[in-house]
């Protein structure tokens, strides 16, 4: 047997005004997940653990049967695995937001977007401006999303990421220590931050984004603290001898490095909405043939989400649909070797609230063979009435390899 996981970030969602009081889910058209529901089972699954913000890194950990509160270590952590970055013993990790800020307030999250390119360009200015015996490190990921490490930090911090800010004054939700030990990691990762915006405000990329109508990349934002992965490897964990990760963002990335994971670069995958649905689709088929597990992400619903756009999520999901998950469905139907489906969110995130929440969300296990439910379509309400019930923990790897 083989498995398929096919995770929609951020698709669930609640009713909305313009779509009828629908979901985006239930607005959008989406043959082949509702037949992924009509063969399999479906429920609800709790993947944010009590008191535990509902970040992505969070929730995928979660997904994949690990407990975030044992083996967490931090977004920064995650996202360095899945660039190859070492980290020392003695070096904390943080993720690194270009984000806009507009009259000392966080205009957006992802400095509009940014291109990988022209973030390269003012990421690789911050290490040159940074002085010679700074502890501080950047280093490039994709578009908006970086990593910084330190020497001699300390991770007990509580940072605010900037998703959940936008609007307010940026001094207002700096860091701030959870123990008195890291004071002195938190006045200096505060002031990196506020030096920061001397240092890009007038450089060319952002002199050029502002002449074009584009929002500047004008700050960094640093948050989701971290040391050294504490997962084991998937292997030790469940019955899969080998696996794959497919994803367009680095944490994603990263979550399946630290869980024994080989990671397939798609060409064109930007984790945005134009991402190449059809070559990660042809990568998870490839990959299925010769690994037992594939982790097949895609981030646009989530983005859209942030960006409190319900038409452009409905169009995400539905590219979802008939770009990956019909034509996965139909190839592997062909095949004489019977390849488990699985299908969800890694958590919500409302068009309304334009972040996570911790609300459980959809999911479909289709087993070639076992007796289907009597559920009908994929949605966070349909899957109410699904034969999994709601589930928590790893109950869902369990009832996947069960």
């Amino acid at each position: 047997m083989k498995y398929l996981i096919i995770l929609g970030d951020g698709m669930a969602d609640e009713p909305i005004v313009s779509l009828g009081n629908r979901t985006p889910l239930q607005a959008a058209h989406t043959p082949g997940m509702n037949r992924l529901a009509q063969l399999g089972k479906s429920g609800l699954l709790y993947t944010v653990p009590k008191n535990m913000m509902p970040g992505s890194e969070v929730a995928n950990v979660s997904i994949l049967g690990y407990d975030p509160v044992q083996v967490l270590e931090g977004r920064g952590s995650l996202e360095a695995a899945g660039r190859g970055i070492a980290i020392g013993p003695d070096e904390l990790v943080l993720r690194c937001n270009l984000i806009c800020i507009e009259n000392g307030k966080i205009k957006n999250h992802s400095a509009g977007h940014i291109p990988t390119g022209e973030a390269d360009e003012l990421i690789r200015y911050l290490n040159e401006q940074l002085p010679a015996r700074s502890p501080a490190r950047f280093f490039t990921g994709v578009s908006y999303r970086h990593i910084v490490k330190v020497k001699g930090g300390d991770k007990r911090l509580y940072c605010v990421p900037p998703h959940d800010a936008t609007g307010r004054d940026f001094e207002s939700v700096l860091m701030v220590p959870e123990w008195e030990e890291a004071r002195p990691t938190t006045i200096f990762l505060n002031q990196l931050t506020i030096w920061s915006q001397a240092i890009l405000r007038n450089h060319p990329v952002n002199i050029r984004r502002k002449a074009e109508g584009k929002d500047p990349a004008n700050s960094i934002w640093l948050w989701s603290p971290g040391c050294q992965s504490r997962m084991k490897p998937l292997s030790e964990l469940y019955p899969v001898r080998s696996g794959a990760v497919i994803a367009a963002v680095d944490l994603i990335k990263g979550i399946g490095v630290c869980a024994g994971l080989d990671v397939i670069e798609v060409p064109g995958a930007t984790g945005l909405y134009d991402t190449n649905y059809e070559g990660k689709a042809q990568a998870a088929l490839e990959a299925l043939k010769e690994k037992d597990l594939v982790y097949l992400h895609v981030e646009a619903s989530d983005e859209a989400g942030h960006e409190g756009n319900p038409g452009l999520k409905v169009q995400t999901i539905e590219d979802l649909d008939s770009r990956i998950v019909q034509p996965l469905m139909e190839a592997i139907a062909t095949w004489t070797e019977p390849v488990t489906i699985a299908l969800l969110p890694d958590h919500p995130t409302p068009c309304r609230l334009k972040t996570h929440t911790s609300d459980p969300v959809p999911f479909v296990i289709y087993k070639p063979g076992e007796m289907p439910d009597f559920v009908m379509q994929f949605d966070e309400y349909a899957a109410r009435q699904g034969a999994f019930g709601l589930l928590k923990g790893n109950e869902f790897m369990n009832a996947l390899f069960g």
